[in-house]
């Protein structure tokens, strides 16, 4: 898929990003990582990121002349200000500078400010909401509106087939779904689950990616997605991730924040990286009428590329 930031606008952009986290005495070294990781692993053009002059608002809307070029950076500085830790009034209200000025009004955004006006229970709230408002375009398709008594019957046949994907050819797609599960100690969503759907087609989609149930891998899964495609529903998915794994206000976690780990950017920048050279979205596709296939045969279908750089 294009690439929505592009080399012409590889400096700008980073400086935006560099510029959206200038307060409280600076961008933190997790926030650098961030922009270093990007140049490198996603744009494939090494910048030290501490050597840019950061760009202001008016001068980033300047520079970055495109709505979707601006709601690409807008998005890059959402995640970097959730890599503020703690997450602070000032870092709101500096990114809030960017997209009123950008002209964009942002979920992201909107959540960051949840956070920081009303604690972790609004926000979690506020996502769930937006989370609700998207939840059919993130189902398995066969599974869409899965909870509707009319669609009972068709949905009783997928869950039976579900529960014998262990039984598919070795190498298959249904195959290393059910070893997914099996890997990872999850029980296999079933009828009794309002979010099945949605299980089916995410954990499909990690399968198809190559990437695995940990905190990192999770939000490297959505990095890539919103990578391959720039959509509303995507941007909600990679949220998510960053709502559970690094800002912890999702499911409440006490884990630590996964990308301040060493290597973790590069992991996420390299997920981007992927996603920009898949060839087709494999997100929410009929991946049950798929399950006897080889999975690299699946991988190929959608122009996959290896994990591997």
């Amino acid at each position: 898929m294009p690439r929505v930031v592009d080399a012409t606008h590889l400096r700008p952009a980073l400086a935006a990003l560099i510029g959206s986290c200038d307060v409280d005495g600076g961008p933190t070294d997790e926030q650098f990582a961030l922009a270093g990781a990007l140049a490198t692993g996603y744009f494939h053009t090494p910048v030290d990121p501490r050597s840019l002059e950061p760009l202001g608002p008016d001068e980033a809307r300047e520079q970055l002349e495109d709505e979707e070029l601006r709601t690409r950076v807008l998005h890059l500085m959402v995640v970097a200000e959730f890599c503020r830790h703690p997450l602070t009034r000032a870092q709101v209200l500096r990114t809030e500078d960017y997209a009123r000025a950008f002209g964009i009004s942002d979920e992201g955004q909107r959540l960051a400010r949840d956070v920081m006006a009303a604690g972790n229970a609004v926000a979690e709230a506020d996502y769930l909401r937006i989370f609700g408002d998207h939840q059919l375009e993130l189902e398995e398709p066969v599974l869409a509106n899965h909870g509707d008594l009319a669609a009972s019957a068709v949905h009783d046949e997928v869950f039976e087939r579900l529960s014998h994907l262990g039984d598919c050819p070795p190498g298959s797609l249904g195959r290393a779904f059910a070893e997914f599960y099996d890997a990872n100690g999850l029980e296999l969503p079933g009828p009794d689950d309002p979010f099945a759907g949605v299980f089916v087609a995410h954990d499909m989609s990690h399968v198809i990616a190559g990437y695995e149930a940990t905190g990192l891998e999770e939000v490297a899964l959505g990095a890539m997605q919103l990578g391959i495609a720039d959509t509303e529903v995507h941007w909600v998915q990679f949220l998510g991730n960053i709502a559970v794994h690094e800002a912890r206000f999702l499911h409440h976690t006490d884990a630590p924040p996964v990308l301040a780990a060493p290597g973790a950017m590069d992991v996420v920048a390299h997920a981007l990286d992927r996603g920009a050279v898949t060839a087709e979205d494999f997100t929410v596709v009929d991946h049950l009428s798929m399950a006897d296939l080889p999975l690299e045969e699946v991988r190929e279908r959608f122009g996959v590329p290896p994990r591997e750089r």
